[in-house]
């Protein structure tokens, strides 16, 4: 896995530790089992197009809520 992988990897950590969610409970929201959640933070394999769709999803919805706060560097 390039650099690619391991930042999107890196992000999708600082999301989930940023909401206090386990790993269990982001792949419960996002519809997606806790193997796949592990293996996206392990950078072993990256989320599907539907995937990246529903977390973007669900990144704007905390963000409304103000329960995630992303910076300008950090891409989705």
């Amino acid at each position: 896995m390039g650099s690619e992988g391991q930042s999107s990897a890196t992000l999708l950590k600082k999301i989930r530790e940023q909401l206090t969610l386990s790993q269990e409970d982001l792949a419960r929201q996002l519809g997606v089992s806790y193997a796949t959640v592990n293996r996206w933070e392990n950078g072993q394999s990256k989320p599907s197009k539907l995937a990246k769709a529903r977390l973007n999803a669900f990144c704007e919805k905390m963000s409304r809520q103000g329960k995630l706060v992303l910076t300008e560097g950090d891409n989705r």
